[in-house]
């Protein structure tokens, strides 16, 4: 693998793996310069999606997407970076793909017109669905386990969830907060969200959280 000067690697040195049709030879013979890990570099776009289903988490995320929130591909990259089963977007079916950093590619995106939709989706496949926003009655993140098969649904920056999808959540949690501020970016919340359930559900390098020290 060589290295660019730039992100990525350059063209991969000859003689070319063989017998490996994961790889692409347009990606061998100019680099792959996209934002994939090295175990990646120099596949086929549909070789790294086939792989990632594999090993696919039973999180899904959902967003309400009344306004064109400019925070959905934020959230839909974070999602790629969690592995998720897959993305919902409730309302609106267009969204503001440039946060995303064409991360959707490599997940399931899927639309449903309005919340009836999304709920019987998510009844089919046995998640629950829980909110996330600072309402009154909202239970503290970092008091409670999320299911492991759980939605978490994040409502549109400033309005939040409307009222019909809170009243489809089986309950409804926030982010503590210890500033000024009422309420914390929808991007920033998701990637909080999804980290907190990855800590009881997924696989650490070690037991515990032992303290962080500098390396010697």
């Amino acid at each position: 693998m060589t290295r660019a000067a730039g992100p990525g690697v350059g063209p991969h040195p000859e003689p070319w793996p063989q017998d490996d049709d994961r790889l692409d030879p347009e990606l061998l013979a100019d680099g792959d310069h996209r934002n994939v890990a090295d175990r990646y570099r120099y596949w086929k776009l549909s070789a790294i999606v086939q792989d990632l289903d594999l090993t696919r988490n039973p999180l899904r995320i959902a967003i309400q997407n009344w306004e064109h929130d400019f925070n959905i591909g934020s959230m839909v990259r974070t999602a790629n970076a969690f592995n998720v089963a897959g993305v919902h977007i409730v309302g609106r079916r267009r969204w503001n793909r440039r946060g995303a950093m064409v991360t959707d590619r490599y997940l399931s995106v899927e639309h449903h017109a309005d919340v009836a939709a999304f709920a019987a989706a998510m009844t089919e496949r046995d998640h629950v669905v829980v909110g996330v926003d600072n309402l009154p009655g909202s239970v503290p993140l970092e008091s409670c386990r999320l299911p492991e098969r759980v939605c978490l649904v994040f409502g549109s920056e400033g309005p939040g969830l409307t009222a019909e999808m809170v009243a489809t959540c089986e309950r409804v949690v926030a982010i503590s907060q210890y500033g000024s501020t009422r309420s914390i970016n929808a991007g920033a919340a998701a990637a909080i969200a999804m980290y907190h359930w990855a800590l009881d559900w997924l696989p650490r390098s070690s037991a515990g959280r032992p303290p962080c020290t500098p390396p010697t």
